[in-house]
């Protein structure tokens, strides 16, 4: 009986290092992940930031854009100052 007690204990306490070194690793991915959230979450933000950048960026643009109206009324008096300036 005393063998068989032994050989229990020595199982029992394999058992429990193992159990220890997994919940080390395990903790240690835990961080890992933890850092690479923060950096995702960092990464989101700046990119949101930036994306809202350009769209202002684009929407000043667009307002400032003459139509298709605008465009050919402009070219209309090109051509009419053109003429003057060709007849003069």
């Amino acid at each position: 009986m005393d063998d068989t007690k032994k050989m229990l204990r020595a199982v029992i306490n394999g058992q429990s290092a193992m159990k220890s070194e997994l919940i080390t690793k395990i903790d240690s991915v835990d961080k890992k992940v933890d850092k690479l959230d923060n950096k995702i979450d960092g990464f989101e933000k700046r990119s949101a930031q930036r994306i809202d950048k350009l769209g202002k960026q684009l929407a000043y643009l667009e307002d400032d854009a003459p139509t298709r109206d605008e465009f050919d009324d402009l070219t209309g008096r090109v051509d009419k100052i053109e003429r003057t300036f060709v007849s003069s």
